[in-house]
């Protein structure tokens, strides 16, 4: 029976040990509310919306401003993700320290969960 013990003591231990794995996404800075909104806006009628559309246009157009409050990030190769509600604060006063900007390429430091990232940091890509 004290085998037993040990080893369930042994594996919690190893299990509170192990820190989150963080992960690292680079891309630019977008309000998503804006950026979702326009990626809705398409003719239902057009079957070549992939072609169509104009990522980079939608990135500058959806580009966070001083009073955004949801962001994501939208990587080079078009996958989006959101950003938590920490991230969100902590994207509101990057966006702030950065100005006004058409686009804000960012590192985002994090633990994806489904298409959101739980964020530890945000810096600017350099």
């Amino acid at each position: 029976m004290t085998g037993k013990v040990h080893m369930r003591l042994a594996v919690l231990l190893f299990l509170a040990s192990v820190p989150g794995f963080a992960e690292t996404w680079t891309g630019s800075l977008v309000d998503s509310k804006c950026f979702a909104a326009s990626e809705r806006n398409v003719n239902p009628d057009d079957t070549l919306t992939a072609v169509d559309r104009d990522q980079n246009q939608e990135i500058r157009y959806c580009s966070p401003g001083s009073k955004t409050k949801s962001f994501a990030i939208i990587q080079a190769d078009g996958l989006s993700f959101a950003l938590d509600a920490a991230g969100n604060a902590k994207a509101a006063a990057f966006v702030r320290n950065a100005g006004r900007k058409t686009r804000i390429a960012v590192v985002v430091t994090g633990e994806l969960d489904k298409r959101t990232i739980k964020v530890d940091s945000i810096s600017a890509t350099r």
